[in-house]
């Protein structure tokens, strides 16, 4: 896959979040990568990999 995400992306991950949405927005990137439900505002750390292995979809940059 190819990895074109940012600082503010908008992503759809493959497993839905409990409160019923699988899109996420891109607060930090780095080693880890922060990202924030778009819809109850959690927020939760990733390591790079296993975010890349969860990530379905770059919806929006």
């Amino acid at each position: 896959m190819n990895n074109e995400y940012k600082l503010g992306s908008k992503v759809i991950m493959k497993k839905e979040h409990p409160c019923g949405t699988n899109l996420w927005e891109i607060t930090r990137l780095g080693v880890d990568i922060k990202i924030k439900c778009l819809n109850c505002g959690r927020t939760i750390m990733l390591p790079r990999l296993e975010f890349n292995k969860k990530l379905k979809k770059i919806v929006e940059e």
